[in-house]
Formats: C-alpha cells, sequence, structure tokens
C-alpha cells in the first residue's frame, strides 16, 4: 500500500497553497452556485426532468476529485466541510433579507426574491446531506483507489469514486428537496435522470477537465518561484 502524502509538493509550499486557495474557492463557489439554481426544475420533452444545478454540480465534484489527488483526502475532507458551513450561511443570510421589509414600489422584486430564497433552506437541507454523504465518499474512494492503483489511471478514480458518490447524492437531495412538491412518477425521473446525467458529464468532461487541471497544477506547483 502506498502512503498519499498531504503535501507532495515541500518545496514549492507557496505556490500550492496558492492553488489551494483557488481550487477550494472555486469549488464552494459551484456548490453555492448549484444549490440556487437547483430552484428550477427544467423539463426536456415531458421526459427528463432534472433541476438546472445539475448543470455545474458534476464540475464541483470534478475539482473536489483535484483537491484529493493533489492534496489528500485530509485536506479534501477540510474543504468539504467548509463548503458545508458556507452553505449554512449562505441559508442564514439569504433568510435574513427575505424577512427584512421592502418599499411598496419594489413589490414585485421582493416577492421574487422571497419566492426563491424561501424555497432554498429546503434544497439546501436536502444538498447538504447529499453533499457530505457524496462528496466524502468521493473523496475517500478517490484515495482508496489510488492506493490500489498505486496512483495510476486517473479515470479509474474519478469515475468509479463517482459512480457510487452520485448514487449517495442524488437519493436524498432528490427526496428531501422535492418530495411532495412534484409527482412520484416525475421524482423517480428525477433522481434516475440527475445520477446519469451527472456520471455523464463526469465522463465526458469531468474526467478530462480533471486531467488538464491536475497537469496545470503540478506545472504552476513546481515551477520555481
Amino acid at each position: 500500500m502506498i502512503k498519499v502524502s498531504e503535501h507532495p509538493f515541500k518545496k514549492n509550499r507557496m505556490n500550492s497553497h496558492t492553488a489551494l486557495m483557488v481550487v477550494s474557492a472555486l469549488f464552494v463557489t459551484l456548490y453555492l452556485v448549484s444549490n440556487i439554481m437547483a430552484v428550477k426544475v427544467i423539463s426536456i420533452w415531458g421526459l427528463f426532468y432534472f433541476d438546472a444545478g445539475t448543470i455545474t454540480f458534476p464540475f464541483a465534484y470534478m475539482l473536489g476529485d483535484v483537491l484529493t489527488e493533489m492534496w489528500g483526502f485530509r485536506t479534501a475532507k477540510k474543504v468539504i466541510w467548509m463548503t458545508f458551513f458556507c452553505n449554512i450561511l449562505m441559508v442564514v443570510c439569504t433568510q435574513v433579507g427575505v424577512w427584512l421589509p421592502s418599499p411598496d414600489y419594489l413589490a414585485e422584486t421582493a416577492g421574487a426574491y422571497n419566492h426563491i430564497f424561501s424555497y432554498v433552506p429546503r434544497i439546501v437541507i436536502g444538498s447538504l446531506v447529499g453533499f457530505l454523504l457524496g462528496e466524502l465518499s468521493n473523496a475517500w474512494l478517490m484515495e482508496k483507489i489510488k492506493e490500489k492503483t498505486k496512483g495510476k489511471r486517473l479515470w479509474v478514480r474519478t469515475i468509479g469514486s463517482s459512480a457510487v458518490a452520485y448514487l449517495f447524492d442524488s437519493l436524498p437531495f432528490v427526496l428531501i428537496a422535492f418530495l411532495g412538491i412534484v409527482s412520484t412518477h416525475d421524482l423517480l425521473l428525477m433522481i434516475a435522470f440527475q445520477y446519469g446525467a451527472k456520471l455523464l458529464i463526469e465522463a465526458f468532461f469531468g474526467t478530462p477537465m480533471a486531467y488538464a487541471v491536475i497537469h496545470a497544477l503540478k506545472r504552476y506547483i513546481l515551477k520555481k518561484e
């Protein structure tokens, strides 16, 4: 069994630290954006139903893969928990905005804001449950598969870990966020389509991007400061 270093770039700590901050910031941002986008349910030909956050969510998972691959499970777990608390902070802040009064001439704008962000807490609760189950299992599996493959075949790690993690993520998220809001038929379609769509996006877009991002980060971190 190989030991995965938490700090593989000891001679370039400044570059590594900068890269970690950028990847972490993008990771947090994509999750926050995905939760807000998830308010809108998209229907394609009346056959496929999914929330708009499904489009951006796999790229957050891709960055989770990058975090684990580059800095190890321990660091990735810290960023995951930071993202968890950032989501809670977003809910608290947006709810304060809902409760505060607005002038009559902006009643339409206030109504739209209240309608969207009154629904966001339910989505965020579902997202947080799915997020912790999915992202922590994804990071853990990434590292375990890396040990088994001796650091080779990155695509096996990214797709293999996501295949399991998306199940832990999509099922609780859809049930908590949309149960009682959409019909049972549409609910089942959303679960199936979200899982399949996320995995396909991961395989055809997320994994190639992970290769490119990891390659670019290694070049940046290992360059002379």
